[in-house]
């Protein structure tokens, strides 16, 4: 059997810096974690708003499990679609202003569904370059055209667009790129789509409960409502517990329940989950002292980057690069923070671009700002 070949991959992995490994956790997730017996000050979780471990979010997920069990048992089409399954996709719907919206157990599933369902052979998808992989994996596994255009160089697909001029345009994108922090720029997005008749599918994984009015997410941010944008966020990040959604006109909906195969062919989410995340909907609504605090830190924190050899990548959201380029010097920061108790995460290629291996740092708003400035003191100190 190939197994030496397999350990030979993984030795060129080690050597080349790209080597990954897991780490386990032995407390809930929030800024202060224990990870092999010893405590540190974490900044590397997407649990944007601090509802991962919200006793409010316990207590209805709780209370879900008593009433609907632990398990949905069947797939939505069969005997799996619960009320509070159908509650949780309504209230969803009316929170990000559209007609329809449809669970789905992960963002990456969500994402594969969605373009599969819709563009296939003969058709064309266009996506951003620095797209998340579940998208990447998506326009793949559709078998239809795939046009990449610069990360968010909107003459580059502007030109693509114009090249087409037979099937389904499906423009896919970020809403908030997720190794940069940068917001894609859906309005100008969402104008050459009406100019060149496609759709286009906005990932908020990121956005969803942090921007716009409410925490919204990223359309309402930006103040945009279309038919042709097709929305998908997801739930286990900001929203603190698991799972992901699309909404859309009721006509794509439809057709997602009839024809998306990750949804189709997989057995429903627990309905327990959807207790849970009515009562997450209602924190992120009424959220606005948590939002207020994040950007407070974020602001903090960029502020107190100044001055560092590593360079911070421009993002106003709670993801907050450091450019520090060579694999191994970004594994090297990486572990003298988690020397002095922190911990942040190297991310390298095939994640990100090689040559531009990072620190991503993330902000919650269950961070204090002495959390900020332990951060800070320690990059500073290693810089000496």
């Amino acid at each position: 059997m190939p197994f030496s070949e397999l350990q030979q991959q993984l030795d060129v992995r080690a050597a080349q810096g790209l080597l990954r490994q897991r780490r386990t956790v032995s407390t809930p997730q929030s800024p202060h974690i224990v990870v092999g017996g010893t405590p540190y000050l974490a900044f590397c979780s997407n649990d944007y708003l601090g509802l991962a471990h919200a006793p409010q979010l316990a207590d209805a997920l709780i209370g879900g499990v008593r009433q609907w069990g632990v398990g949905a048992g069947a797939a939505h089409l069969v005997c799996g679609h619960f009320s509070p399954h159908e509650q949780l996709e309504q209230e969803l719907a009316a929170f990000v202003g559209k007609p329809d919206a449809l669970l789905f157990s992960t963002g990456y599933m969500a994402n594969l569904g969605v373009v599969q369902a819709l563009v296939g052979r003969g058709d064309t998808v266009f996506a951003d370059k620095l797209n998340h992989a579940s998208l990447n994996d998506a326009m793949l596994l559709s078998r239809a055209e795939v046009q990449r255009y610069r990360h968010a160089d909107l003459a580059h697909l502007e030109s693509q667009l114009q090249r087409v001029t037979s099937g389904r345009k499906l423009v896919i994108t970020d809403a908030v790129f997720s190794m940069d922090g940068d917001i894609a720029p859906l309005p100008e997005l969402l104008a050459l789509c009406e100019q060149y008749d496609a759709w286009l599918l906005v990932d908020d994984a990121h956005g969803f409960g942090v921007l716009g009015e409410q925490g919204r997410g990223s359309l309402s941010h930006f103040g945009l409502d279309s038919p042709r944008i097709l929305y998908m966020a997801t739930l286990g990040k900001a929203a603190g517990v698991f799972g992901a959604f699309v909404a859309a006109e009721a006509v794509v909906i439809e057709t997602l329940v009839n024809a998306a195969r990750s949804y189709v062919y997989t057995t429903a989410t627990p309905p327990a989950l959807s207790v849970a995340l009515l009562e997450s909907l209602a924190l992120i609504r009424g959220g606005d002292a948590r939002r207020d605090r994040l950007r407070a830190l974020i602001a903090r924190l960029r502020q107190g980057l100044q001055g560092l050899p590593w360079t911070p990548m421009p993002s106003d959201t709670a993801i907050q690069p450091l450019l520090v380029g060579d694999n191994q010097a970004a594994l090297d920061l990486s572990l003298a923070l988690r020397e002095r108790g922190i911990w942040v995460a190297a991310i390298r290629p095939p994640t990100v671009p090689a040559g531009t291996a990072r620190l991503r740092i993330t902000l919650s708003a269950a961070h204090s700002a002495a959390d900020v400035d332990k951060l800070i003191e320690a990059l500073h100190d290693i810089a000496r």
